[in-house]
């Protein structure tokens, strides 16, 4: 088969979808050669009859003999479990691995990726999160190279080409602000999930998109950004930027700043990640300034966003403090989704979590993977 071999973690999700929809389009430059996802194992069948990977993983165990019943036939491999996930982030027909599995679920396959040399185009926030110093250590040994697939990120990564770190000023993140930013204080308290989910310009996972009303999303691309291109979290900002068209900018010593313009569409990004250093053709319509209008930006109103406030926060005090909100976090919102707590809460959780959980070192992944547990369990029995 033609193509570079992708490994898409995470298969199911909104970014692994649109990851497939980028592979189908270009059939000459990518090939699938494994899938992975939780534990959708009808959409990750489907994915699998219409792609033939080498290899197919449901994390989830107990589902892995219906996944088998549905490919029975398909003559592709199935693996189960953590350590199938393992083994697709490792394959050897794998040069790409897309790391789109979400939560702290997608931490150990990044790092075996990693390990194995590979590419990885790193979607999924929590690895850079939480233990941003040991996977940047990692990928310097193992001499794997690491590609943002955030929107942002990949914005920064092609506005930094050609240029030396030590002429940068400040790196400025874009906020669309959400779905709930034109909403009073008063009204904020009253907000539904239903209201929170429906983002303006983005089609997102419902974690992500309760993120962004939040601007937690913010606060944790600030920690990411500060590891993938070392810059002090102090030359890192935030600017809100309702169209969603200038996706990130930096500015140079000498005034000079660069932004990276495109459509809100994750598409592009995932490509560019996939064909770098190339820039591939793709059939969708490019951006159209007149047609845009106007281009507006503001600034963030820290007593209406405290979650980026409280990413601030952990970014400058390092340890366990950003496992330990991305953690508590992830138990806020999904508490709020299901309609347990309301959308004020969810800062209200994780600050009180950061108090109690946050002062433990966080320089192995066994160390890691405590303080998340750590920070989980006061989050569930806040809300218990």
């Amino acid at each position: 088969m033609t193509g570079t071999g992708i490994a898409v973690l995470g298969s199911t999700g909104s970014i692994g979808r649109q990851t497939l929809e980028v592979i189908a389009d270009a059939p000459e430059h990518f090939r699938v050669a494994a899938l992975a996802a939780a534990r959708n194992v009808e959409a990750l069948a489907e994915q699998a009859r219409r792609f033939q990977p080498d290899l197919v993983v449901v994390l989830d165990e107990s589902r892995a003999p219906e996944l088998r019943a549905r490919l029975e036939g398909a003559g592709v491999r199935v693996a189960a479990g953590p350590a199938g996930v393992a083994e697709a982030a490792t394959l050897d027909c794998a040069a790409t691995v897309v790391g789109a599995i979400s939560g702290m679920a997608g931490l150990a396959p990044v790092l075996a990726a990693i390990g194995a040399g590979k590419r990885i185009a790193l979607a999924n926030k929590e690895p850079l999160v939480a233990a941003g110093a040991l996977i940047m250590a990692e990928a310097r040994r193992c001499g794997a190279e690491i590609l943002p697939v955030d929107s942002e990120h990949s914005a920064l990564f092609q506005c930094l080409l050609g240029h030396r770190r030590q002429d940068v000023r400040r790196l400025i993140l874009t906020a669309s602000g959400g779905a709930l930013r034109d909403l009073s204080p008063a009204e904020l308290a009253a907000v539904t999930p239903q209201q929170a989910l429906a983002h303006p310009t983005w089609d997102m996972g419902p974690k992500v998109t309760v993120d962004s009303a939040t601007l937690m999303n913010k606060g944790l691309e600030v920690i990411e950004a500060r590891w993938l291109f070392g810059v002090a979290v102090e030359r890192i900002e935030v600017v809100l930027h309702h169209q969603s068209i200038v996706h990130s900018l930096v500015e140079f010593a000498d005034g000079a700043t660069l932004a990276q313009l495109s459509q809100p569409d994750m598409r592009l990004p995932i490509q560019y990640a996939l064909g770098y250093p190339e820039r591939l053709p793709q059939r969708r319509g490019g951006l159209e300034l007149s047609e845009v209008g106007e281009l507006t930006f503001g600034a963030v109103d820290f007593d209406r966003y405290p979650c980026l406030g409280l990413a601030y926060q952990v970014a400058r005090r390092g340890g366990a403090a950003p496992v330990a909100l991305n953690g508590a976090d992830e138990v806020a919102v999904a508490a709020f989704l299901a309609g347990r707590i309301g959308f004020l809460d969810i800062p209200r959780i994780i600050a009180t979590v950061l108090d109690r959980v946050a002062a433990a070192p966080a320089d192995t992944l066994e160390q890691v993977v405590a303080a998340d547990t750590a920070a989980r369990s006061a989050a569930h029995n806040l809300l218990d």
